[in-house]
């Protein structure tokens, strides 16, 4: 397959493969030898954790404004079981359109979340209201448009104080250490510089391929920003933007597994974040391709299509200054102040980031004001923080080394 060929080819390619091998089905293993599929594949959270021999435990989060999100437990690792006291916690926070499966779909030593297990911690996976284990709300219908009505704004108003405070009162400590990745940064930053409160009962801040302005991201939001606001809406609707189903998982057990489309499959799955093969455990692409996308509001995307076109670090526009007194008492929306985040925080950023731009990851460090930490990986790309195969040599082992210090 030529390497030359554009993104929307591949995409249009990678359906066709798909289509293909669903009319001729795959007895005969047409595209010749299979990749093992990996169980996870099918599993949900509590099973991926428990299939490597990890304790699970799952909870439910209700929100102020009535959404469930679903959390998860890893209290212990194997390396230490038969120790199961009180441990230091922490709490890992996904990105945009993922969820915590991100934290623990690699090999255990690979995957946060299981490091840290493993290297004495009580580890939370959490989730963002719309993903696929947050899809509730005690008021409103997922197939009503008030259910998604939302976007990073209220992830940080409310999404990360119901469970930041669900998680110190089960645990019964004052505070926490806080990764986040992707848009799990963004709604740290946010949440953490307009409720003092909340940024207490953080230690400290760990934050991977942050982001905060977007001005210089070379994603599809570039595209995306083009649309006036009533025409995205017109394009992909007023819910849900990109749900995971049924056609995900067909992609990542007929069509991943088979080493003739893997270039094709990793597309997909990156084509917003970028990639980079060379970095990635291939054999584990089922599991990626899986479980993400995993779902978000179409408000929520509108708002980072915004943040592209604005170059500025603030609220959701409604579209009219009446609509925004309504919800801000102004007529435009506020920006967010980086400067009132004072909570200790460490930061890693990759060269080859399309969302998170080094360009704005520049502008962002000097207005940090207890910056402790910063590392810049250049041949990291967005998702490499997560996946990449050198992760624990290049980003996991210092976490853990900083962890302990901060114990001391």
């Amino acid at each position: 397959l030529p390497y030359n060929i554009n993104h929307k080819t591949k995409m249009w390619l990678l359906l066709t493969v798909a289509s293909l091998i669903s009319a001729l089905g795959t007895t005969h293993g047409f595209f010749g030898k299979l990749h093992p599929t990996s169980p996870e594949v099918t599993m949900n959270i509590s099973q991926m954790i428990s299939y490597w021999g990890y304790p699970s435990e799952e909870y439910e989060v209700i929100t102020e404004d009535g959404y469930i999100l679903g959390i998860y437990r890893i209290p212990y690792g194997k390396k230490n079981s038969e120790n199961k006291g009180r441990r230091p916690v922490v709490f890992l926070q996904h990105g945009l359109l993922t969820s915590a499966t991100n934290w623990i779909s690699n090999l255990p030593n690979n995957s946060l979340g299981f490091i840290l297990a493993d290297a004495g911690y009580d580890v939370w996976l959490g989730n963002s209201r719309g993903n696929t284990w947050a899809r509730r709300n005690i008021y409103y219908s997922p197939d009503s448009v008030e259910f998604w009505a939302f976007s990073f704004d209220e992830m940080a108003k409310y999404d990360l104080p119901a469970t930041i405070d669900f998680i110190l009162k089960k645990t019964g400590q004052d505070q926490l250490r806080y990764v986040g990745h992707s848009q799990g940064t963004t709604i740290g930053f946010i949440a953490f510089s307009t409720n003092p409160k909340l940024a207490k009962k953080i230690k400290t801040f760990y934050a991977l391929a942050p982001v905060a302005t977007v001005k210089y991201t070379k994603t599809l939001l570039n595209k995306l920003m083009l649309l006036p606001s009533f025409l995205f809406k017109l394009v992909f609707g007023n819910k849900i933007f990109y749900p995971h189903h049924f056609f995900d998982q067909f992609l990542a057990t007929e069509v991943c597994s088979r080493q003739t489309v893997d270039l094709l499959c990793s597309n997909a799955l990156f084509i917003i974040c970028g990639f980079d093969t060379n970095n990635l455990n291939m054999s584990r692409l089922g599991v990626y391709l899986s479980h993400n996308p995993a779902g978000t509001s179409v408000q929520n995307v509108l708002h980072w299509s915004q943040a592209v076109k604005s170059g500025k670090f603030q609220a959701f526009d409604w579209g009219s200054p009446v609509q925004n007194m309504i919800h801000f008492n102004q007529p435009t929306p506020p920006y967010y102040n980086l400067t009132d985040m004072y909570v200790p925080i460490a930061v890693w950023n990759g060269g080859h980031d399309l969302l998170a731009d080094p360009q704005d990851v520049d502008l962002l460090l000097p207005k940090l004001p207890n910056l402790i930490y910063h590392k810049k990986i250049p041949p990291y790309n967005h998702l490499d923080f997560i996946w990449a195969m050198d992760a624990p040599q290049v980003i996991y082992n210092e976490i853990v080394s900083m962890m302990g210090e901060d114990n001391k």
